[in-house]
């Protein structure tokens, strides 16, 4: 009879660790943290409406003659009666500066203001950055860019607002040369205008939009790679 094998000793599991019970306070942390990430959002957006209907309203009514304030019947602060008056009052100014009557008035308080000093260029520089803004152009921030700045190796984010024009233009030589504005976190508002080269300039795939949220949130705020999907 041939000797049977020893049997192979089995190796002892260790014994789990015990899971950690999350204690009351620990629930009640993670859920706070969760519902601020929800609301304050949403309450900014509400805090930030409001206030700017408010201020509307403030500046707005006086000017209103009491027999068209809705306040002085119902009695009651309707918040954003302001915002229709402005509302109202800019389309029809808008409908009539394009009349030919509109027009003519328009270029005698232009000329009259272009006979007072101070006046003349606050005017025209407000008439400027309005048009600006407002109009409907290929030049106004279409395209999102990375400079390097504010030295070599160092990357910014900008924005290509237009081509170098008029004396700039003539002054810096030959060449391809755009104006960048470089707008700073958290308030995109404020900023530096810089004329570089085409050459200078990376530009990005990202939307205008992207580009700004990703200034405002300092970098937190991500978008999507497109390019790379592509």
């Amino acid at each position: 009879m041939t000797p049977t094998p020893p049997s192979p000793r089995r190796r002892r599991r260790k014994p789990e660790p015990p899971l950690r019970r999350r204690g009351p306070l620990t629930w009640l942390r993670n859920n706070f943290i969760a519902g601020v990430v929800v609301i304050a959002p949403i309450g900014l957006t509400v805090w930030l409406i409001w206030t700017v209907i408010g201020w509307i309203d403030g500046w707005v009514l006086p000017f209103v003659p009491d027999r068209f304030n809705p306040e002085d019947y119902i009695g009651i602060n309707l918040r954003g009666v302001g915002v229709i008056f402005f509302l109202v009052f800019t389309v029809l100014a808008g409908w009539v500066a394009k009349g030919l009557v509109g027009r003519s008035l328009l270029r005698l308080g232009e000329g009259l203001i272009a006979r007072m000093p101070v006046v003349r260029s606050v005017y025209s520089g407000l008439k400027q950055i309005a048009e600006t803004v407002f109009a409907q152009t290929e030049s106004s921030f279409d395209r999102a860019c990375l400079i390097e700045y504010p030295r070599r190796g160092a990357w910014a984010l900008g924005f290509v607002s237009t081509d170098a024009k008029g004396e700039i233009a003539r002054r810096l030589g030959p060449g391809e040369v755009v104006a960048v504005f470089l707008p700073t976190t958290p308030n995109p508002t404020s900023g530096f205008l810089l004329y570089l080269p085409i050459e200078d300039v990376r530009e990005l795939d990202m939307s205008v939009e992207d580009a700004a949220k990703l200034v405002i949130s300092a970098g937190l705020v991500t978008p999507p790679d497109h390019g790379a999907e592509a």
